[in-house]
């Protein structure tokens, strides 16, 4: 019912610039919160940014003052500007989001998307 879509991930150098988009689709009512997480070789999937339908925003402390969270509600898209990328920054990176369905306007349900890799080369 629900499909989330990233975009725009990519080989760049390190202390470069990306940025990453999901847009979400199908039968949305509306969308509560968004995030962004990655998953690096053998590791597990971790936190990188959450923003709220407010625009709240929370953020590991790895990327901290390096990449910033921001979403277009009218495009149901969140997105992630990535900045002075570090190798360590290389990974699949996952949206989600907490949708309320037009079919349960009572409820939520977390969606991810299948992830855009990537890679930040030294």
């Amino acid at each position: 019912q629900v499909q989330l879509v990233e975009s725009g991930g990519g080989l760049v150098q390190a202390g470069g610039s990306l940025r990453v988009s999901c847009a979400a689709s199908g039968s949305i009512f509306s969308i509560k919160a968004m995030g962004w997480y990655r998953q690096g070789s053998g590791n597990e999937r971790d936190l990188v940014a959450t923003i709220t339908s407010g625009g709240s925003t929370n953020y590991a402390d790895s990327v901290k003052g390096r990449f910033t969270i921001s979403r277009d509600n009218a495009k149901n898209t969140v997105y992630l500007q990535m900045n002075s990328l570090k190798p360590e920054d290389t990974a699949v990176y996952y949206c989600n989001a907490d949708v309320v369905l037009f079919s349960s306007p009572w409820s939520s349900r977390l969606y991810w998307g299948k992830g855009t890799l990537v890679t930040v080369s030294s």
